[in-house]
Parts: structure tokens; C-alpha cells; sequence
């Protein structure tokens, strides 16, 4: 905002200079400062992820939460939502390493996800507390670039974390407490997913909805590793109008008017259209990796991959051990001061090799 903003009157009042217009002017930042204050209020998460306890600090106020690990951090907020979809899922060692020739010093694997709710929050707490153990099910025995194996076990995983909530949901809006939606309706409700599988030699990245994975490498370069699947771009739409759907604009491109994304976990209402089949990447892991960043729209609808990366590698510049959580508590307030509306949640992963640690 520039001062010239900051600093004047609406349209339609009269000139105030001097001392009363500085007045003025100080009291008008106050109430911002207050506002945005209140806005970053970190909110308790219902069920803290596991992994990397002996590691892992956590702070929590009334409302929100960060958690800052040796290899990792996160940061998520309610923001300025009256409720808290958003749902983070961080696995240390959630598998044992691939097959490797060195056995001894092959690292398991880590499991990270975001998950960011819609309608309500059951779908996304469902997939927090479920999604690793079914990705870990399917894993693929030996590591690979060839995307075609992750491709398929992927798309089993979200595949069965669909059925869940799909036949489930009026059971889980029964029985989770900070479900609000009525039993007639959870059909729906649903999730993106953008998760990522950290190995030794690579990345796996498997994306459904319009979260965001993006890799920061050498000082701070960003190098997407998804694609939203927003309703407007060209190859979902042509896949949503030849499934019968039709795209309509209403405060942007929705699925029938309804849903701005057009792949998700659950919204058992608007299929086939919106389906939950990811999309897979394999990256594979060089000396240059800094970080991982994998975020809900409520950072990526203000803040650009590219800053993302620079925020991230500024705090990596800062030396400190737990720099990883505090790149993604910058990250999160960046957005709440550029105005996000929605919940935000960001999940930084340190990359660097282990003898850098």
C-alpha cells in the first residue's frame, strides 16, 4: 500500500492538513496494525502430524500454529476465514528407503502434504490422518525416474482416499467435532491434495486441486512442480465439457458455477467433472536443491513462486538451525499482508544435503 493510500481521505470528505490530518493518519494505522494482527492470530491444530518428535518445537496461541523441525517447518492460520479447512500432514520415515546397492546409507523415505478443505473441514482432517498410510501401501519397491510406476501407485492412493470419503461421509459428519456440515450435504464437501514423497535421489510429487508445490534451487530459482487444476485451463476444460459439464464464470471459473478448482478429493456431488486423479511428477534431487514449498492457495492467490523462493532462500542466508519454520511464518504473514482472504498453510522442506546440515 503507498503512502499516498495510507495517508488520505475517501473521495467525499473534505481536506484535512496539518496537525489533525497527521492525527488522523496515525490513527488509521493503528486500526490496520490491529486488523492485521487479529487476522495472524495462529490457530491450535486439531491433531499435531507426527514425525521427527525429538526434533520438533511447536508453538501455539489462539490461533494458529508453527512447527519448526531439524529438516523441516510449517506454519498454518485461519487467517481471515471464520474456520479452519486447511489440514497439514508431515511424515518423517513414514517408509523404509527404496532398494539401493548401499543399503547402510540409503535415508527412508518423508512424507509431506497440504491439504485445503472446502465446504468443511472433514474431507482435508480425513486425508491428513489417512493419505500416508495408503501412499506407503503402494510405494513402489525400487526408486526411479521413469514417472510411470509413482504415476500408477498415485493414482491408487488418491483413488482410495476418494472412496472414503465419499462412503463415509456421513459417518465422519457425525463423528468429527469440528465438522459442520449436515449429514444430507457432506457429498458436498471436499479437498485438494498436493503431496510429496522426499527420497535419498528424488522427488515425487503427485498434485489434485489448485495447492501448489514449487522446489527452490540454486540461490533461490523456482522450478514448479505442479500445475493448478484451475476450471479455465484448457485441457480441464475440454476434459469437463466432453464429460457433459460446462464451465460458467461466476467470481471466476467454476465447475457448473460451483467449485473453482476442477480436480479434488470427496465432492461426491460434482462427478465426473471434478475428479481426484493427481497429477505425478519425478524430479530428481541435485547439489543445488535449498528447499521444498508446498502451500494452500491461500499463499499462492498473492504471493508468486518466485518471491515464495526468495523469502525462503533470504531466511536460509540467515544461517539459522530452524530456518526452514521460520520461512514458512514469513511466508504466511507475506500473505495475510497482502491481503489473503483464505486459510493458509505452508510447508517448508530443508533439501540440502545431510553433510550441509
Amino acid at each position: 500500500m503507498s503512502m499516498a493510500q495510507v495517508c488520505c481521505d475517501s473521495a467525499t470528505s473534505a481536506v484535512v492538513v496539518g496537525a489533525e490530518a497527521e492525527a488522523r493518519a496515525r490513527a488509521r494505522a493503528g486500526r490496520r496494525r490491529r486488523a492485521g494482527d487479529s487476522a495472524a492470530r495462529w490457530k491450535i491444530a486439531s491433531k499435531a502430524p507426527e514425525g521427527g518428535e525429538e526434533a520438533t518445537r511447536k508453538r501455539r496461541a489462539a490461533g494458529g500454529e508453527v512447527v519448526a523441525a531439524k529438516r523441516h517447518g510449517f506454519a498454518s492460520v485461519v487467517g481471515r476465514r471464520r474456520e479452519m479447512e486447511d489440514a497439514v500432514s508431515v511424515r518423517e520415515a513414514f517408509a523404509a528407503a527404496p532398494a539401493a546397492e548401499d543399503k547402510e546409507s540409503a535415508q527412508p523415505r518423508d512424507f509431506y502434504g497440504v491439504f485445503d478443505g472446502h465446504g468443511c473441514s472433514h474431507v482435508a482432517d480425513a486425508c491428513r490422518d489417512r493419505m500416508h498410510e495408503l501412499v506407503a501401501a503402494d510405494l513402489p519397491t525400487t526408486t526411479s525416474a521413469d514417472p510411470s510406476p509413482w504415476a500408477a501407485a498415485m493414482e491408487r492412493s488418491f483413488a482410495r482416499m476418494d472412496a472414503e470419503v465419499t462412503t463415509a461421509a456421513a459417518r465422519a459428519a457425525t463423528a468429527s467435532p469440528s465438522c459442520r456440515c449436515e449429514a444430507n450435504k457432506c457429498d458436498h464437501v471436499g479437498s485438494t491434495a498436493v503431496v510429496a514423497v522426499v527420497e535419498d535421489h528424488h522427488i515425487i510429487l503427485a498434485n489434485c486441486g489448485d495447492s501448489r508445490a514449487v522446489l527452490c534451487r540454486d540461490g533461490g530459482k523456482p522450478v514448479p512442480l505442479s500445475s493448478d487444476h484451475k476450471p479455465d485451463r484448457p485441457d480441464e476444460l475440454a476434459r469437463i465439457e466432453a464429460a457433459g459439464g460446462r464451465v460458467i464464470f461466476w467470481e471466476g471459473a467454476r465447475v457448473l458455477g460451483v467449485l473453482a478448482m476442477s480436480r479434488a478429493i470427496g465432492d461426491g456431488y460434482l462427478k465426473p467433472f471434478v475428479n481426484a486423479i493427481p497429477e505425478v511428477t519425478v524430479t530428481e534431487r541435485s547439489d543445488g536443491d535449498e528447499c521444498l514449498i508446498l502451500a494452500s492457495d491461500g499463499l499462492w492467490d498473492v504471493v508468486s513462486n518466485e518471491t515464495a523462493c526468495e523469502v525462503a532462500a533470504a531466511c536460509l542466508r540467515r544461517g539459522r538451525d530452524r530456518w526452514c519454520a521460520e520461512a514458512a511464518a514469513m511466508l504466511t504473514k507475506l500473505a495475510l499482508t497482502k491481503n489473503s482472504s483464505d486459510n493458509i498453510s505452508v510447508v517448508v522442506v530443508d533439501l540440502r544435503r545431510r553433510n550441509h546440515s
